[in-house]
């Protein structure tokens, strides 16, 4: 496990470092850096104290450095001894009240950044507003001591990419401070951008080793294409390709006995619906009159496992830790409510633990699919999609033979499991690995950048 050491402030204006003796045995170390700030200083080894650096007041003022009680990691490099990480978290849709500075999402915000001495980093929540160019430095807010607050901090060592939604990904002004972060400033910025479920599939199913898990899934082209999945399948879901939430699932089912087509969705006033049709080009042609089928999927309909006649799936998270591999780091069971197409919340959706629906054999034997389904696809994404990813939220399905399929992935995995009162433990970890991953990039950034920069 690595060392965490707590940085004080000396009450002097030396510009020397009193370090642990370790520091300087093999070593010549001129400059102390944090963040994007470096100055030249002296190292005294501390002769009674290896688990701390003292720097004074006027070094803390030189980096900008918070004066709080954070103990933080050190990392050697180029003659210069870096404290940190300093971890900006990218958003957008910050308000002007003191008490939620980041609106509704405060509360995961406080929760995200109440990590930071578990972790030995110090995170802070930005946005491309906060930003001073000219003097390098950015108005970060900080939660500390229940409270938060604003305060200067040099550019940070990476950034973890927490923007809300796909409008704001595509901000022009937002994207070109990615850029220029990434490009002019080399900072790494991990988890950019929210997967297309089409173009994820269309990678996905050339790696061999994932393909079994991917259900047979096609842009939306013609009726036939959907006529010929349901005589294969007997029903097919269609969905947006850039979808989330559930919002906009439709499933089409084909009854053979009585040549009846029927459609479950929800419709506009959020009731869940289920409507017969004599052909399937009248349910498209009233059931999607509104909707642009270019910008739709086609999958095929997986016989679920069920629990009390409802269908089941399940949301795998998994996260780098700061050695950069893969956990696993919550597992829950989502079941649909009664009627819905989807098992999400808003849809009358229960979370339950893999513990309250399943027993003995058969609940190792699912948690056990699920877990080396959810690293494969983990390392497969990693492989074959661009960009820095830490953390992946998976929706997963077993069918009756108990076989895995993905139906989804997440680069921004919404947090709702984390309700259930028996997932606290799993909540506080996934939010530890986000962060603790900064940790591993920032190493890398130093002592690899050709790794994370070509």
């Amino acid at each position: 496990m690595r060392k965490h050491y707590l940085i004080e402030v000396a009450q002097n204006d030396q510009l020397v470092v009193f370090c642990p003796p370790s520091f300087l045995k093999d070593k010549e170390i001129t400059r102390i850096a944090f963040g994007s700030r470096s100055i030249e200083v002296d190292f005294i080894p501390h002769p009674d104290k290896d688990d701390r650096v003292s720097i004074s007041r006027k070094i803390q003022k030189a980096l900008h450095f918070p004066n709080f009680n954070t103990p933080l990691h050190v990392f050697f490099n180029n003659h210069s001894l870096i404290i940190g990480p300093l971890v900006g978290i990218f958003t957008a849709g910050f308000t002007s009240l003191p008490l939620e500075p980041i609106g509704e999402r405060t509360l995961f915000f406080s929760k995200l950044l109440s990590v930071n001495k578990m972790v030995g980093a110090l995170p802070f929540v930005f946005g491309e507003q906060h930003i001073d160019w000219d003097q390098g430095i950015i108005e970060g807010y900080i939660f500390q001591n229940n409270t938060w607050e604003t305060l200067e901090v040099p550019f940070p060592n990476v950034i973890y990419d927490r923007l809300p939604n796909r409008r704001s990904e595509n901000n022009p002004k937002l994207i070109k401070v990615r850029d220029r972060l990434q490009k002019e400033y080399l900072i790494p910025w991990y988890n950019p951008g929210f997967f297309n479920k089409l173009d994820i599939h269309e990678r996905l199913i050339q790696d061999d080793i994932v393909a079994s898990f991917l259900p047979e899934t096609l842009p939306f082209t013609s009726f036939s294409s959907i006529e010929t999945m349901l005589s294969t399948h007997g029903h097919v879901f269609i969905k947006p390709k850039n979808g989330s939430l559930g919002l906009g699932v439709h499933q089409i089912i084909y009854d053979k006995h009585t040549d009846d087509y029927f459609c479950r969705y929800q419709d506009e006033s959020g009731v869940n619906r289920l409507r017969r049709f004599s052909s399937l080009e009248r349910l498209m042609g009233i059931v999607f009159a509104n909707q642009s089928l270019e910008k739709m999927l086609v999958q095929k309909g997986i016989n679920l496992l069920r629990s009390e006649s409802r269908p089941i799936d399940f949301r795998v998270h998994t996260n780098k830790d700061d050695l950069g591999n893969w956990h696993v780091s919550a597992i829950a069971a989502k079941i649909a409510g009664p009627g819905s197409v989807t098992t999400h919340k808003r849809s009358g959706g229960d979370v339950k633990t893999l513990e309250e629906i399943f027993s003995g054999d058969e609940r190792t034997l699912y948690k056990e699919r699920l877990s080396h389904a959810a690293l494969l696809l983990s390392s497969s994404l990693d492989r074959n999609v661009e960009g820095i990813i830490g953390e992946i939220g998976f929706d997963l399905g077993i069918d009756r033979n108990g076989d895995v399929w993905l139906f989804e992935a997440n680069s921004k995995p919404g947090r709702t499991i984390f309700a259930h009162p028996e997932l606290k433990d799993f909540d506080l970890l996934t939010r530890k690995l986000s962060i603790a991953f900064a940790v591993f990039l920032t190493e890398q950034s130093l002592l690899h950048p050709e790794e994370l920069f070509t």
